[in-house]
């Protein structure tokens, strides 16, 4: 073996070594948010501060750089699997080497202790409790753009590398800048369509229980693999990975809302089945971890809406649905159903979002923390200014913090940059289903069959199997042969709508 081919053995090996600690750090999150009681969060933040440390250390270790400087001088072929590994741990440790590990540590620990008060905000409807520790987390947030660097326009961009590689906020600018008027276009013609959803019919009682049983089954129909994965309720759904094997989903249920958990689950089903598609053999390094959120966010979002909430899925599930609810289904066909579960309405909150107005909250939610990182925002001002967008975007007055800037745990958990790759995630899903029904004979008149085999697959060898091995915008632009347009978004929202509401 050469001196090159042994360097990178020991550098993979550190690599799957730095993998299986983050995912201890995984499931004490995990634990957290599913199970772990109240008093249990002051020690609980001390272990995760401990994990993230032990994690930097490892990802930060000398020798990896040692090692980099010999695997990235070898002959290793490119776009082979070892010019992948070497290349992405080469980024990820120059990343991570920019970051002081009592930065990393910090960040930890305050985010930590922030989640706990974010919920007692949220349920008080005051987000006075909770402005400090926000406060807090953007200074950190802020530190941290200006310690790994950015190389021109905005320090958001270094935040946003963290959840996209290789995005740039200009980029995203221009991109929301041209898809949120004509979301707004679309949805003024659809709330004066000559056809209306009859929203009681997913708004009578639906037992929680039920909702599991028929939850699990839509997922095992798409081909989740529960023997490698659970579903368990929480407060804000979300679909972790431990390691290879298992795979955990999450939702909550809502008795007096179908669409709350039956649709989170196909949600968090998507991202398991990325996360299940993975090479196993390859965990820890980059060519067995997902391309960007963004594409992850394509696989939940195209199995949620392209997939769930079309009427060949309905074919074939709304049988099974009417023996699950026989009394919540009574006088209902599958016309009105997709129209009830597909209805288009502004609302408050992003998760309870139709598709058509979805991707005005993501953008709504960029603006505001593009501008507490580039320090035109100060954080006590944010509610003000969430109202004062909410109600231009979407037409609402925001009755309180809960049902507003309250919402959503990402802040509090210092995700700055993470929601940006919600609207990519929508944007990748439309234009590569686009290419798989242009691919797979057939592939819808299959879902009336109960034939989901035939997606997965092409999913499975264009997406997941391929690991990091091209930037997400570069992968798009080669499974599909055109790049990313808003384009094939907004088109199929216009051909599905357009049916549904008799525009």
């Amino acid at each position: 073996m050469s001196k090159a081919e042994n360097a990178y053995q020991e550098l993979t090996g550190l690599a799957r070594e730095a993998g299986i600690l983050q995912s201890v750090a995984e499931l004490l999150e995990w634990d957290q948010e599913v199970c772990m009681p109240p008093g249990g969060n002051a020690h609980r933040a001390e272990q995760m501060a401990l994990m993230a440390g032990a994690v930097h250390e490892k990802n930060t270790a000398p020798r990896i750089g040692e090692l980099l400087a010999v695997c990235e001088q070898s002959d290793f072929t490119s776009g082979s699997a070892q010019a992948v590994n070497i290349r992405e741990i080469g980024r990820r440790y120059r990343k991570n080497t920019s970051l002081p590990a009592k930065l990393v540590k910090e960040i930890a620990r305050v985010t930590a202790n922030a989640h706990p008060v974010w919920k007692e905000a949220r349920g008080k409807k005051d987000f006075s409790i909770f402005c400090p520790h926000l406060e807090r987390i953007v200074a950190l947030k802020r530190e941290q753009a200006e310690a790994v660097g950015y190389q021109e326009g905005s320090p958001y961009d270094a935040l946003l590398d963290d959840y996209e590689p290789g995005e740039s906020t200009d980029r995203l600018v221009e991109l929301f800048g041209d898809l949120a008027p004509k979301l707004t276009n679309l949805l003024r013609k659809i709330m004066d369509a000559p056809r209306k959803a009859d929203s009681s019919l997913v708004q009578r009682h639906f037992p929680a229980d039920s909702q599991r049983t028929l939850g699990i089954e839509a997922a095992r129909a798409i081909g989740f693999d529960f023997d490698s994965g659970r579903l368990d309720p929480v407060v804000h759904p979300f679909c972790l990975t431990v390691g290879p094997g298992d795979v955990r989903l999450t939702t909550r249920y809502n008795e007096n809302f179908f669409n709350e958990a039956f649709f989170g689950i196909m949600h968090e089903t998507g991202h398991g089945l990325y996360e299940q598609g993975l090479p196993p053999a390859d965990f820890g390094l980059p060519t067995g971890t997902s391309i960007s959120l963004g594409i992850h966010e394509s696989q939940s979002r195209m199995w949620e809406n392209c997939v769930g909430r079309s009427g060949r899925f309905w074919e074939f599930f709304f049988p099974r649905l009417a023996e699950v609810f026989p009394e919540a289904t009574i006088g209902v066909d599958t016309g009105n159903w997709l129209r009830a579960i597909n209805q288009v309405k502004p609302s408050f909150i992003r998760v309870e979002a139709d598709e058509v107005t979805y991707n005005l909250h993501i953008i709504l939610r960029f603006e505001l923390e593009r501008a507490l990182i580039e320090g035109e925002l100060e954080v006590a001002d944010l509610p003000s200014a969430w109202n004062e967008k909410f109600s231009r975007m979407l037409g609402m007055e925001v009755p309180d913090d809960s049902m507003g800037v309250l919402q959503d745990v990402h802040w509090s958990a210092g995700l700055f940059g993470y929601f940006p790759t919600y609207c990519l995630g929508n944007l990748y899903a439309a234009q590569l289903f686009a290419t798989a029904r242009q691919q797979i004979d057939s592939l819808e008149e299959g879902f009336a069959r109960g034939d989901f085999l035939p997606l997965l697959n092409w999913l499975r060898e264009n997406i997941h199997s391929r690991g990091m091995s091209l930037p997400a915008r570069e992968l798009v632009r080669e499974v599909t042969g055109h790049e990313l347009s808003s384009s094939y978004l907004l088109s199929y929202l216009e051909s599905k709508f357009n049916a549904l509401y008799g525009i």
